[in-house]
């Protein structure tokens, strides 16, 4: 009798997590975006929400949650329910920089947080006012010398921040970095001419390029991107080895059942990898990048040590 009770107390844990991912969602999905409307994260998450609301048969609502270089609205998910219907989509890449720039973070990324895929990457772009007279990184670095140029950022320690950091330490650059609470914002401000130079990730910036808006100095890509490719990289200009971007993807709280995890995983990957979600976001300078649970978290911890270096030789702290 004990004998049979164990086997079928066994195979109610192995069924478990079946039934668990099985029953999931009961609820309506929130996709908390940690920035301002208008961003590379922003258009990725509003391109998969609908077919994520009809692959899952529940409403998916998504929530802009900015402030704190993102962190307000990581910090939110990574306190709420582990239970798949609060989930975070982010550049990646900043998050893996915040530990080393703040000194104090109400979360800790590693450990609160659990990945569950990468859905892109878009290189960033260096670009300029029209009015700035420079045409590549050399012109700028030279014209940095002689008159004084403000350099736009998403915000202090933000991935497009930490990258102008690189380039202006290999290249001997000065500009004055102001800080902003999104991309959208610092698009905004460089296309009126209030900031002249500006690095933000593709997806957002290519359309203010395409009609002239901003001109491009370079592509932070170790090759060049296909729909600019008469733009050298930035390491073609000289800065070697050179490559950023923002890498959007999708975590949860830690916590949340495996099982929940790579249901999420699958719809996720399938939906970015549809025709017409990868068409429109490569049209806009995208790539679709998926990874499994594991891969992500490789990636992340990789990013964490890259960045860390480049934030420490470039003094980079906000306490």
């Amino acid at each position: 009798m004990i004998r049979r009770s164990l086997a079928a107390l066994a195979v109610t844990w192995c069924l478990a997590p079946v039934a668990l991912a099985q029953a999931w969602p009961t609820k309506p999905i929130r996709i908390i975006v940690p920035y301002p409307p208008g961003g590379s994260s922003d258009i990725i998450a509003r391109a998969i929400s609908k077919p994520l609301s009809e692959a899952l048969k529940q409403t998916v609502i998504i929530e802009n949650k900015p402030g704190a270089n993102g962190n307000t609205g990581t910090d939110y998910v990574a306190k709420s329910a582990p239970d798949g219907h609060t989930f975070l989509l982010c550049d990646v890449g900043a998050l893996a920089i915040t530990a080393s720039v703040y000194g104090k973070l109400p979360f800790d990324p590693s450990k609160d947080l659990r990945g569950v895929t990468m859905l892109a990457y878009s290189p960033h772009l260096l670009v300029v006012h029209p009015s700035v007279p420079a045409s590549n990184l050399a012109e700028l670095v030279a014209l940095s010398h002689k008159q004084p140029l403000n350099f736009a950022v998403t915000a202090i320690g933000s991935a497009p921040h930490v990258a102008g950091v690189a380039i202006e330490r290999a290249t001997g650059a000065k500009w004055t970095y102001i800080p902003y609470k999104g991309g959208s914002q610092a698009i905004g401000d460089t296309v009126a001419g209030q900031t002249q130079v500006l690095m933000n990730g593709m997806l957002a910036t290519l359309p203010f390029v395409e009609s002239g808006k901003l001109k491009v100095i370079g592509v932070s890509k170790a090759r060049r991107a296909p729909l600019l490719a008469n733009v050298p990289t930035i390491a073609e200009q000289g800065v070697k080895g050179f490559e950023s971007g923002t890498w959007q993807g999708v975590l949860v709280p830690a916590g949340t059942p495996k099982a929940v995890v790579d249901k999420l995983n699958a719809e996720l990957i399938t939906i970015i990898r549809s025709p017409e979600v990868r068409e429109r976001l490569v049209s806009q300078g995208a790539e679709v990048h998926t990874m499994t649970p594991a891969e992500f978290t490789q990636f992340f911890e990789r990013e964490r040590k890259t960045w860390a270096t480049v934030v420490a030789q470039g003094g980079i702290k906000i306490d």
